[in-house]
């Protein structure tokens, strides 16, 4: 099915993934990459996600535009093991929609073997609107998906907008707090102790926290002392094209 799907869009790609990494905070190494997409569009240039991503999932055309996604994530995976990249998996944004799909589970592992990567080199960056879901169906998908060794992040944790207890029916592997919750750190011991709960409540449901917007080492040390041991944002680099991403020997 891989080889049906058009990547090109008037000889560009239609979809580009950049990549910018997760750091373990103890060793201070990349652990992870995610990914962000750039659509190009024939009459309104490049789109970056807050731009595209609201219409597409209303139309529907989500699923559709995942499907290049995973397709170059999945490439992108094989180019960062020839490059000798080191990193345990990159993410991809995955739409609810798809998740409801009867046919998810096979076409993904149809990808998987088609392009020769292995599941566990990919995980499915989702929506805090997944948690709005009422029926169980994405939820069941995403099990049995993770059962085949994909990993599943959920992000903007955190947020004014994200109903958190819904998290406990959901089982990710990585919890993404939203930038909002690493600046509350510092401002207060009100503040602090929430962020502390927040990562607390992420661990005893057996996720891994990743604090997004971190801008300081000191940011880190203390987010790293409550339990979160991987962060992202400004301190660890920004999204770069593919053909950028390089061991740090190379860069």
């Amino acid at each position: 099915m891989a080889e049906e799907i058009q990547t090109l869009v008037g000889g560009l790609r239609a979809v580009e993934l950049y990549y910018r990494p997760i750091r373990e905070s103890s060793s201070g190494n990349t652990a992870f990459y995610q990914s962000q997409t750039r659509l190009n569009t024939p009459g309104l240039g490049t789109l970056t996600p807050e731009n595209f991503r609201d219409v597409a999932e209303v139309t529907n055309q989500c699923v559709a535009l995942f499907e290049l996604e995973v397709v170059q994530a999945m490439e992108s995976a094989k180019k960062f093991i020839e490059r000798d990249v080191p990193y345990e998996w990159l993410s991809v944004y995955m739409p609810a929609e798809y998740l409801r799909d009867v046919r998810a589970e096979r076409n993904l592992m149809e990808f998987c073997e088609h392009l020769e990567v292995h599941t566990n080199k990919i995980c499915f960056s989702l929506s805090s609107k997944i948690l709005e879901e009422q029926d169980g169906s994405a939820s069941n998908v995403l099990k049995n998906l993770r059962n085949r060794g994909f990993h599943f992040m959920l992000e903007g944790f955190g947020s004014d907008s994200c109903p958190m207890m819904k998290l406990s029916e959901f089982s990710v592997d990585y919890v993404m707090l939203s930038p909002e919750v690493a600046h509350f750190l510092g401002k207060s011991e009100r503040g602090d102790a929430a962020v502390k709960s927040m990562i607390d409540f992420i661990t005893e449901l057996d996720a891994s926290a990743i604090a997004d917007g971190v801008t300081g080492s000191l940011q880190a040390e203390q987010l790293f002392s409550y339990g979160c041991s991987y962060c992202a944002g400004p301190l660890t680099g920004k999204y770069i094209a593919e053909r950028f991403v390089r061991r740090k020997n190379d860069e």
